[in-house]
């Protein structure tokens, strides 16, 4: 049988850590291929890594067809739920599967409405008045149901997906950096964004705690309370002082946050020469 792998469905096949593929390689070896894989026609669905490797070692294989796709989105779909069912999907990769659906089913609203005949004045007067059909996902709150993740993660998963480099992308998606961090450095210029990454796992969370430590400014110290009316004059004084000595720290710390971004910026530009000679 001919079997054929889309082009268009690879962004949907999540693909292995070199450990999990070493590990599936081995099963197979040891215990052959015991699942079918999925095809549409002589499209491959499900199960790419297992027809790599069945085809790198020889090992006979099944398959069987899916005759319930209507279209290559109804796929993608299918495939996006199949990889949302699983226990070992990361948090971002969940994210990203979720927002996928979105784009495609917004995308297929879309193509139906413009699909749809124009209206005139009598078939508006004519036609029932119904509501309009509300896009599906339309708030991030529903992406994040249907990932079983928070909305705050989405938020983080949408920054990285607009700004990160594919080589900061690769990193959280292995797991070299949390995804707290990698939205983070998704901040920086492109180039410092894969400076970064090439400085391994250590100076991919020191920039990040820089930046957030950079951007977070330093509380000020909580006011004490008005003394009490039958508190002595000393020890109004005493209060006074407190807050003399709390002032004098809060602007120690916002001193000491402004030699950190100084020291940040020295660090980013002596880099960029570094690269550049």
């Amino acid at each position: 049988m001919n079997i054929r792998i889309s082009d268009e469905l690879r962004p949907y096949v999540d693909p292995l850590t070199t450990h999990e593929y070493e590990a599936l390689e081995r099963s197979i070896l040891a215990e052959g291929c015991r699942d079918a894989l999925v095809l549409w026609g002589e499209v491959l669905v499900d199960g790419h890594n297992r027809y790599a490797i069945c085809r790198k070692h020889g090992i006979p294989y099944n398959t069987v067809q899916n005759d319930k796709f209507g279209s290559i989105e109804d796929v993608m779909l299918w495939m996006i739920d199949n990889h949302l069912a699983r226990r070992s999907v990361s948090d971002f990769q969940r994210g990203m599967l979720a927002l996928r659906k979105k784009a495609i089913l917004s995308e297929r609203v879309k193509a139906q409405k413009e699909a749809e005949p124009e209206t005139t004045p009598e078939t508006e007067s004519k036609a029932p008045e119904t509501p309009p059909e509300r896009p599906p996902l339309a708030t991030r709150e529903e992406v994040a149901k249907v990932a079983g993740i928070s909305s705050n993660t989405v938020s983080r998963i949408e920054k990285i997906q607009k700004t990160a480099t594919p080589e900061l992308v690769e990193a959280v998606r292995s797991g070299t950096i949390s995804l707290n961090a990698a939205a983070a450095v998704a901040s920086l210029p492109s180039e410092e964004q894969v400076a970064a990454v090439n400085g391994g796992k250590k100076e991919l969370r020191q920039v990040a705690k820089q930046l957030r430590e950079a951007k977070s400014p330093a509380r000020a110290p909580k006011p004490e309370a008005p003394p009490e009316p039958h508190e002595t004059i000393d020890d109004v004084g005493e209060a006074n002082a407190r807050i003399v000595e709390l002032k004098a720290e809060n602007a120690a710390l916002r001193a000491k946050v402004q030699q950190l971004t100084i020291a940040l910026s020295e660090a980013r530009r002596q880099h960029s020469e570094k690269e550049a000679s």
